[in-house]
């Protein structure tokens, strides 16, 4: 199977993340040593310019708090274990045609595209552990109301999978529809952390573990699907060949 990562890209977002948290570290540090300034010994606020207090220190938390929220963000997204790249990868050894291509971070919306025999796959992933429930087009995390709190510091809700699909699905179809518009784009909702307990009833998307453990999980979902003509054989690798030509360049 043939990997194609946009390492730069994560590399860039990597260090991106750590250089804010510790940003943000240091300006709500500030931030804290100047409202406190009577108890080091740093004079009381009157000793500041009235007007420059008054203005900068809600002008510090209000940049502490967005560099903050920025960098739990990135943080979930490129530095948060286990990284989805690398077990989608891991869980599809084997499970496709050598002939196969997998692409990670290079076509946003969608993050990660598998073209294999049985067709083109968009791969929508998720971090979140916990139990989860998905019943038709509805998701439910089940949490307490200590856990929703965490939740909204941590920026780890679910979010729409099923929004998010439909999007990556819409523009992977639009690239391809000039080559061969009857090949079929399928969605695939991935967990990535095996502490996930998911209850799966009737979903629109499949919805599928990344660790081979679990079930259902993504390397038996693919392998269960029949192979599709127009992907067998010499199509595959001709077609792959054109989807790199139109949507990729050099990557490192």
């Amino acid at each position: 199977m043939r990997i194609v990562a946009n390492n730069t890209l994560i590399r860039r977002n990597r260090k991106t993340a750590t250089r804010l948290f510790f940003f943000s570290l240091i300006i709500l540090l500030f931030g804290f040593f100047v409202a406190n300034a009577p108890l080091f010994g740093m004079g009381e606020p009157e000793d500041f310019t009235s007007q420059l207090y008054l203005l900068g220190m809600p002008l510090v938390l209000v940049i502490g708090f967005t560099s903050t929220m920025i960098s739990v963000r990135l943080t979930n997204l490129w530095i948060r274990q286990p990284r989805p790249e690398v077990v989608i990868t891991e869980a599809l050894k084997g499970a496709v045609h050598k002939n196969s291509a997998l692409y990670h971070y290079l076509h946003f919306p969608a993050r990660h595209v598998l073209i294999a025999p049985q067709g083109v796959f968009v791969l929508i992933t998720r971090f979140q552990d916990g139990k989860i429930t998905v019943k038709g087009k509805r998701w439910r995390v089940h949490k307490g109301p200590i856990g929703a709190l965490f939740t909204l510091f941590r920026l780890d809700g679910i979010g729409n999978p099923n929004l998010d699909a439909d999007q990556a699905v819409s523009y992977i179809r639009y690239i391809i529809q000039d080559y061969d518009e009857t090949i079929p784009v399928q969605p695939i909702i991935v967990f990535v952390d095996p502490r996930v307990r998911l209850t799966i009833e009737d979903p629109v998307i499949p919805v599928v573990h990344a660790d081979n453990k679990l079930k259902p999980n993504l390397r038996d979902y693919i392998k269960s699907l029949p192979e599709l003509p127009q992907l067998s054989g010499k199509a595959l690798e001709e077609f792959i060949e054109e989807f790199e030509k139109a949507t990729t360049n050099d990557v490192a």
